[in-house]
């Protein structure tokens, strides 16, 4: 997987905030969606997989952190007499500048983002692979069949290739490149947008890994296929043969539509048709079917088109453009 951690509109898209409080119970709070829940109990805790029950990250998050006899070894017969020997509870705002679908990685990176934040708080000294992997852990124990390498691709800085190995153990490895083409010339013929759609990636990774256990040729075959792809563009990037790219990005998506027969519904063609004259390619990101739409213009004038055709013309109300920037970061904890 070849994939790059962006800044969106000037900022982290995704930020944790974590406080200790004087009284002995975990709050977690989501400040993009006015919502907040306090969890008193080991049982509430827990209850990270029951239908229905709300913050299942932060839940599970909390559960990995120590906050559930499961992890903690059972030191403690309750929550609030293992907060109240910590000295208070612990309380963690959320902040998610991008939709629930976005085809960004949102539920991983924004779990490896919480166990980032508890790890600094806690003294636990997680390093950003033990953060990815746990990560992994939580996505399995939520059932949401992801974790995989988005996290991987948020977590750790700038534009690079990972590649893991078949099994359970997932250690990624990681070869950086260079990000000319993100902050070069090259930049002003990128755009990304929102298409206002979304597609929850669950189903369609269970669909997608049915048919690689059925050992569907089909399937496996267009696996391997964007497995080499990404190689074909870390080779193009580091060739600084930026039309390689392109053409990289031209393939993915072509790839992606063969995969999984939904990736491109009608109403984003839609999107594409009304600008494809003044595009060189196109592809959304992650599972497909909505969320954003990366798109490099024939040139910078053509990116400018493109732009005010959409802008003129929006296929509905949240569809819009998103300023991106390489993060120099990938996670990043500080105090104040």
């Amino acid at each position: 997987m070849l994939n790059i951690a962006v800044e969106l509109n000037g900022q982290p898209p995704i930020q944790v905030f974590a406080r200790q409080t004087k009284e002995p119970v975990l709050t977690i709070r989501s400040i993009d969606l006015g919502l907040s829940e306090q969890l008193k109990t080991y049982e509430d805790v827990r209850a990270y997989d029951a239908l229905g029950s709300g913050f299942t990250l932060a839940r599970a998050a909390f559960a990995f952190a120590g906050f559930h006899p499961e992890f903690n070894g059972g030191k403690f017969q309750t929550l609030e007499t293992q907060l109240e020997h910590l000295g208070g509870g612990v309380e963690i705002s959320m902040l998610a500048a991008i939709p629930k679908g976005s085809g960004l990685g949102t539920s991983s990176i924004l779990a490896a983002t919480i166990l980032g934040v508890l790890s600094d708080l806690g003294g636990l000294n997680w390093d950003k692979e033990e953060i990815t992997r746990r990560t992994l852990a939580l996505e399995q124990m939520l059932t949401s069949g992801g974790g995989w390498q988005d996290q991987v691709g948020g977590v750790y800085p700038g534009v690079k290739l990972v590649r893991t190995v078949p099994g359970l153990e997932q250690v990624a490895v990681l070869r950086w490149l260079p990000s000319r083409f993100f902050q070069g010339p090259e930049k002003a013929r990128m755009l990304l947008y929102y298409t206002g759609i979304t597609r929850i990636a669950r189903d369609i990774l269970g669909e997608i890994v049915r048919g690689i256990f059925l050992n569907s040729r089909e399937r496996l075959s267009t696996v391997d296929a964007i497995a080499a792809a990404a190689e074909q563009c870390h080779d193009a990037i580091q060739r600084n043969d930026f039309e390689a790219f392109v053409e990289s990005v031209r393939l993915s998506w072509k790839l992606n539509q063969r995969l999984d027969k939904g990736t491109n519904p009608e109403c984003v063609r839609k999107i594409l048709k009304t600008v494809e004259d003044e595009l060189s390619a196109a592809k959304l990101l992650g599972a497909g079917g909505g969320g954003y739409l990366f798109m490099i213009a024939k040139n910078a004038d053509a990116a400018l088109r493109v732009r005010e055709r959409l802008e003129k013309t929006p296929p509905n109300e949240g569809a819009r453009f998103v300023e991106f920037a390489m993060s120099e970061t990938g996670l990043q904890v500080t105090r104040s």
